[in-house]
């Protein structure tokens, strides 16, 4: 039989590897035969999702990416020197604070900018160069159907994952000439630790009237990896600059 994702000899970087969907998504691309470099603050955490991990090589690295001026010396250089060039890059790193408007100050959006957007370009603009990338890599970003859909006191995060999907539109415009794809997910509400604490901050329970519309249920973070997978697989060879919406028909 033959399997449609293979990643045999893919080498991926994902950030937010440590916890929920990027977790998940090291796992389940270890299983399909990728080596996993992973990008988080918490080393513990690291440490426990590469023991977790299928197949050999993989590697963690510890970096705070809202130090964005530093990414590229502190750690893609380090990066490439160490592993190489890439087939993929997946970026999971993310904040989903939520304030209300009147408490939504430019330092607020900044810091939620920081690591939702601004080090998502510039891991992008940096594996882009040359040497740092095999022609057909794919990157993958995080996005939210709060680009899509107005949430209450969400404002900031939305502006965040509208930035990521508008982006990449213009993105793979470039990057096309460099045989890079660029994605990103649109998704919906998924069982992982930043829901339970959406849930626990606005007393939310899955039979809420809020999620009625999720036709099909919750997602869980392994329906997003599966969809990952696929994105960075040469099956989706001519995907590109286009947001995937996965939210079990929320936003239909």
């Amino acid at each position: 039989m033959v399997n449609p994702l293979q990643l045999r000899g893919k080498t991926i970087l994902i950030t937010g590897a440590s916890s929920g969907i990027g977790r998940a998504t090291a796992v389940h691309l270890s299983k399909l035969g990728a080596r996993v470099i992973m990008v988080a603050r918490n080393e513990e955490k690291l440490q426990a999702v590469l023991d977790s991990l299928e197949g050999e090589s993989h590697r963690w690295y510890s970096y705070d990416l809202k130090a964005v001026q530093g990414i590229e010396k502190e750690l893609l250089n380090r990066l490439v020197t160490e592993i190489g060039p890439f087939d993929g890059f997946v970026h999971s790193a993310g904040v989903s604070l939520m304030r209300p408007l009147k408490m939504t100050t430019y330092d607020f959006i900044h810091e939620m900018m920081l690591i939702n957007f601004y080090s998502f370009v510039e891991i992008v603009r940096c594996l882009s160069k040359k040497g740092r990338y095999r022609e057909g890599m794919s990157i993958v970003g995080m996005s939210s159907v709060s680009s899509i859909r107005g949430f209450k006191s969400k404002t900031a995060y939305s502006a965040t994952k509208a930035a990521m999907d508008g982006a990449i539109r213009s993105m793979a415009k470039e990057l096309g000439d460099k045989k890079i794809r660029i994605n990103s997910i649109v998704a919906g509400f998924v069982k992982t630790q930043m829901f339970e604490r959406f849930a626990e901050r606005t007393a939310s329970t899955e039979s809420d009237n809020q999620f009625s519309t999720y036709c099909l249920g919750l997602g869980e973070p392994y329906d997003i990896a599966n969809a990952v997978a696929f994105l960075v697989s040469d099956e989706s060879r001519i995907i590109t600059g286009t947001g995937l919406v996965i939210d079990s028909g929320a936003s239909s």
